[in-house]
């Protein structure tokens, strides 16, 4: 833990006040008529549309997002859980339109950088001065035998979209006592390494609850994990014989998948669970590729303090699809990524040098609708890439009103981030 620590509530208080004030920018040069577009209305694509929009009512904004209705992947275990509608997950982009953001609700299909153009689902064309991507991630669909697109409507991942959150939301409940749910985790870099365990944390809890003769297996394909002692502690505490652990060591690792037999393959073993939830190996978003802002190891590389890929000139990468050290691929990096982007946009088509930032971050995790950990960091460039400057992860022995107020904290960062960036 890093000397210059920081509390998680001050960090967390840091990152929410940011959020509240995400959006004063630097004033676009009267009289300008840039364009400005950005790709994928996620956490960190909406609040940089909003914020540039705000920076000049004259600068153009335009968000291309193909769902008019944006599934939160924040708090979506708890309502693959039953423990909150998953209603609460969904957001609309009323309020962006609202403020004079140009919002297109189709798929981007091509970037011609040397053009300086987007061409969306049907052909319709779009112009930039800069283009800033957020397409979060993508899967690696050949990187695990016998799992597809295809295979994912009956072994759902329910890491991208609600159709997908709801599919196993709905196997869960639907499953009878006494059956098992297997989470396959990924190797990383992926999206909130800790969303896995917090996933079976809280089917656990379900079960604990509802399902009391049922059980959740964990295949892991990596021996250790973000918050592992914190996990583990309080698996140990509340979910004994109801939450199974196998690390890659111990045979954690998902060589195959039949899905016409529902059987799940490990080096070591074979599993026929009742409900399979199948987490693919990941890589930025399919349009970070097609632009050509994507680097052999499928993560965009940019530069720290504009976040300007390092690959194509006038294009910006936020979010999970970027590759920036240190910081976490979360939602709260998204959004502080955001702010620091369209800050960057904003000073560089007025023709000034943007200032080295410094971003925050705050992750939590539900193990219990009154139980959660987090961990929360400030961030600042150094080089290439960001580096840790202050830290601070939830104690391993902490006492239950502890975890309770991190519960709350959880809930306030949650409903506070999503007024800001959906309105």
């Amino acid at each position: 833990m890093n000397k210059d620590r920081a509390t998680r509530r001050d960090v967390l208080k840091t990152a929410m006040a940011a959020s509240a004030a995400i959006f004063p920018l630097p004033a676009i040069a009267q009289g300008t008529a840039e364009r400005v577009v950005v790709i994928g209305g996620g956490f960190g694509g909406a609040a940089c549309a909003r914020a540039l929009k705000r920076s000049s009512a004259k600068l153009s904004v335009t968000l291309i997002e193909p769902n008019r209705v944006y599934t939160a992947c924040p708090m979506s275990n708890a309502a693959i859980a039953g423990l909150r509608e998953l209603t609460s997950q969904e957001f609309g982009y009323g309020r962006l339109q609202g403020e004079g953001i140009d919002t297109v609700f189709a798929a981007a299909e091509s970037v011609d950088a040397a053009a300086r153009s987007v061409t969306v689902t049907g052909g319709q064309r779009f112009e930039y001065d800069r283009l800033v991507l957020s397409p979060g991630v993508d899967f690696r669909w050949d990187a695990l035998p016998g799992y597809s697109r295809e295979v994912a409507k009956t072994m759902p991942h329910a890491w991208i979209g609600g159709d997908q959150i709801a599919l196993l939301a709905r196997q869960i409940a639907a499953m009878e006592d006494g059956g098992v749910v297997v989470v396959s985790v990924p190797v990383t870099p992926s999206r909130c390494p800790p969303a896995p365990y917090e996933r079976a944390s809280l089917i656990a809890h379900m079960f604990k609850t509802r399902k009391p003769r049922s059980k959740v297996i964990v295949l892991d394909a990596k021996d250790s994990f973000t918050m592992q002692r914190q996990f583990q502690g309080a698996w140990k505490q509340l979910y004994q014989g109801i939450l199974e652990y196998v690390s890659l060591s111990d045979g954690g690792l998902v060589t195959e998948v039949d899905p016409v037999s529902k059987v799940v393959s490990t080096d070591f073993d074979k599993y026929k669970p009742a409900v399979a939830n199948i987490i693919p190996q990941q890589k930025a978003g399919t349009i970070a590729e097609l632009a050509g802002v994507a680097d052999r190891t499928g993560w965009c590389p940019v530069d720290p303090i504009t976040f300007e890929s390092k690959l194509q000139a006038n294009i910006h990468v936020i979010g999970d699809a970027a590759i920036a050290g240190a910081m976490p691929r979360s939602a709260s990096a998204a959004s502080s990524q955001a702010r620091i982007c369209a800050a960057a946009v904003v000073a560089l088509l007025s023709g000034n040098k943007p200032q080295a930032p410094t971003l925050n971050s705050s992750c939590f995790s539900l193990i219990a609708p009154d139980y959660a950990i987090s961990q929360t960091g400030r961030y600042r460039p150094v080089g290439d890439l960001y580096t840790e400057e202050a830290s601070e992860i939830s104690p391993v022995d902490a006492p239950q009103n502890l975890r309770a107020r991190e519960a709350s904290d959880a809930e306030a960062w949650f409903t506070a981030t999503t007024a800001e960036v959906f309105g």
